[in-house]
């Protein structure tokens, strides 16, 4: 994989650069002249030009590109813009006010195969009803597709998604190893840490003492997320807290999972209610009751994203530690196939 290339004769400068770029996990291709970064120009992720070189790079003309910065540590120098234009940079970066910006660009810089993943929520209407079921069946569809699937439980009392997947013993972390961190998070690092089963990777809770995700944590995991995954998947609590608000506002889609009786519905508008703040595509998946699933879409007022029979064998297959089967023949294969192929852009 190709570097940053860092273009500047200013020592000073160059050590800051290095410095940033360490805290993003990236080493750097450096060039003390125009000509000795040519091989470089059209190779390197990202290009940081120098203000001390900014006229000098200019003056050769390099082919235009996206992903070139002019950084500077005089932030009140009038002429920065005119360099900027120049040598064809997208941004002027003062130091060291722009620092973190710095650490981003490099970070994203050295994201392998970069990808733009789809975060849809599942959310319970009321307890019981199996959300939390759907967000792993769908999860597991997804990756089955071939689709590189993240599944996040954001409900610290929810018992751990691992466990629902039977895989509470697999090696990798947990929340508790994530919130700790400050800042970014490299999608490939997240990958790394988290077990996998194929293309699906899962973050859940530890056993014992229950901690609630921090806003800042749950941001930068699905942000990471976003850039590695084609699909994350987040399983909410029904009384949010700020992380499962972070999820909501970055979800593309919101799945309701309502009881097709009174107090079903009842509780569903009421998580309705507290979920319609932060986003706006909501859906519902109805379980079977006294309702029919119509008046149950209409007495929430929102769409009817599908229907989800009882399966009686589903609590002993999962209590014995085994997945669904989830083939397109199957009522469970064929509702998630039904909801990913509605939700995902095409």
């Amino acid at each position: 994989m190709h570097r940053p290339l860092v273009i500047t004769e200013d020592r000073d400068l160059l050590d800051d650069l290095v410095r940033v770029a360490a805290a993003a996990g990236a080493q750097l291709d450096v060039a003390h002249a125009p000509a000795h970064a040519r091989p470089f120009w059209n190779l390197a992720p990202l290009v940081v030009i120098g203000g001390d070189l900014a006229d000098a790079v200019a003056a050769t003309s390099p082919p235009a590109r996206d992903g070139v910065l002019l950084v500077t540590r005089e932030p009140e120098d009038p002429d920065s813009w005119r360099r900027c234009v120049a040598v064809g940079a997208q941004a002027v970066v003062d130091l060291p006010g722009g620092e973190r910006r710095l650490v981003e660009e490099f970070a994203d810089a050295m994201e392998p195969d970069p990808r733009s993943g789809v975060v849809l929520c599942v959310i319970g209407g009321r307890g019981g009803v199996g959300a939390s079921v759907l967000a792993a069946c769908l999860a597991l569809r997804a990756s089955g597709d071939r689709l590189r699937t993240l599944l996040i439980d954001a409900d610290p009392l929810g018992g751990g998604i691992d466990a629902l997947l039977g895989q509470e013993e697999a090696t990798g972390a947990r929340w508790g190893d994530l919130v700790a961190r400050e800042g970014r998070v490299g999608s490939a690092a997240l990958r790394a840490a988290l077990p996998a089963f194929g293309d699906l990777t899962v973050l859940s809770f530890h056993r014992g003492e229950v901690r609630a995700i921090p806003a800042q944590a749950m941001r930068s995991v699905l942000e990471a997320g976003r850039r590695g995954f084609d699909v994350v998947v987040v399983d909410l609590p029904r009384h949010l807290d700020s992380a499962a608000v972070e999820a909501l506002t970055r979800a593309s889609g919101t799945l309701l999972v309502a009881m097709a009786d009174v107090r079903g519905v009842l509780a569903a508008a009421q998580v309705l209610t507290a979920v319609n703040r932060h986003t706006s595509d909501i859906r519902a998946v109805i379980r079977p009751g006294v309702l029919d699933d119509a008046v149950v879409a209409s007495s929430l007022g929102i769409p009817s994203a599908g229907h989800l029979p009882d399966q009686p064998r589903l609590p002993t297959t999962l209590n014995r530690g085994e997945l669904p089967k989830l083939g397109p023949r199957t009522v469970l294969g064929a509702l998630c196939t039904s909801l990913l192929r509605d939700l995902l852009p095409s």
